[in-house]
Parts: C-alpha cells; sequence; structure tokens
C-alpha cells in the first residue's frame, strides 16, 4: 500500500491529516497552512485565466 502525501508539499500524511475543498474537490493536506497555500494558490489561477 502507497502512503498518501500532503497535496501541497508532499509530506506523509498521518491521523492528523486535514481535507479542504480545492475547484469543488476535496484535498488532503498535512496543516492548515498547506491548507491556505493551497486555497490562495487556486483563487490565484482563476484570476490568470
Amino acid at each position: 500500500m502507497s502512503a498518501k502525501t500532503c497535496a501541497a508539499c508532499d509530506c506523509t500524511l498521518d491521523a492528523n491529516a486535514i481535507k479542504v475543498k480545492i475547484g469543488g474537490k476535496a484535498v488532503e493536506v498535512c496543516c492548515d497552512e498547506c491548507g491556505q497555500k493551497l486555497k490562495d494558490a487556486h483563487v490565484s489561477a482563476k484570476r490568470r485565466g
């Protein structure tokens, strides 16, 4: 079985993983900081395109 990793920083996820919605899809991140980074990146990308 392969280990799950954070969608933002590729750290291995443990029982404390957090799910955040990005673009209508749920992704798992290791902490609130990574969740915020993904949300900010998504908003930035939407503004450009």
